[in-house]
């Protein structure tokens, strides 16, 4: 049976095998099985995001917004050991996260008490013009927080947008022309850019989700051009 990147079926020992490279991938895969406690979706989805995310933008504290277990955070203090810290905001952390976080301790100890988890509404965190703002799925208006968060900081930002709303999402006037869902992530691009931001859009690997669609920016030097 092939394997699916975009199954939801949990991640386990069983799966080690799978993970059996000399590659980082293959070792974070392993230490995910060994936590136990992931859909495989959500490795693959972040893995994606995260080392797209750490070719464009080096150091700065990492707050991952919506972040559920925190995989987000971890990958990208793993692949980037500039940044000192990463903070995960959610409404409720998971029971399992801490296996999670155990288990990358586990294997990088450098990351130990590097993770802070804020159990809060995304919309009162508070950001700064050094962090790396970054969301996996922030359902529908949620991705549209992070990023009036990012922009009101001048923080970087990544975002990679989930369940369009197409009654209440911005589309831009666009919606004559395109897809509902691409309306509505295409209007976030050129807000991200008339707010003084270059803009970065890649699509990660659509056999792992339909909501594939990576949006990136960092705030221009003043008096900069747009392009």
């Amino acid at each position: 049976m092939a394997w699916d990147h975009g199954s939801r079926a949990r991640l386990g020992p069983r799966s080690a095998p799978r993970f059996g490279g000399d590659t980082l991938f293959d070792r974070v895969g392993r230490v995910v099985c060994a936590a136990d406690c992931l859909p495989r979706k959500e490795l693959y989805e972040s893995w994606e995001v995260a080392r797209r995310v750490r070719r464009r933008f080096r150091g700065g504290r990492v707050v991952d917004l919506a972040g559920g277990h925190g995989l987000l955070a971890l990958l990208c203090l793993v692949l980037d050991d500039t940044s000192p810290s990463a903070v995960v905001i959610d409404r409720r952390r998971p029971a399992s996260a801490p296996l999670l976080e155990g288990a990358f301790v586990a294997a990088w100890p450098r990351l130990g008490g590097r993770v802070l988890y804020v159990e809060a509404d995304v919309r009162q965190a508070a950001l700064d013009a050094s962090d790396l703002a970054v969301s996996v799925h922030a359902c529908g208006s949620l991705t549209d927080a992070v990023l009036d968060l990012a922009t009101a900081a001048r923080a970087r930002v990544a975002v990679l947008p989930c369940c369009h709303d197409a009654r209440t999402g911005d589309q831009g006037g666009l919606g004559g022309w395109m897809d509902a869902s691409l309306a509505i992530d295409a209007t976030r691009a050129a807000r991200l850019r008339d707010a003084g931001y270059r803009v970065v859009t890649q699509v990660i690997d659509p056999d792992i989700t339909d909501k594939s669609r990576l949006l990136m920016g960092a705030p221009m030097p003043s008096g900069a051009a747009t392009l």
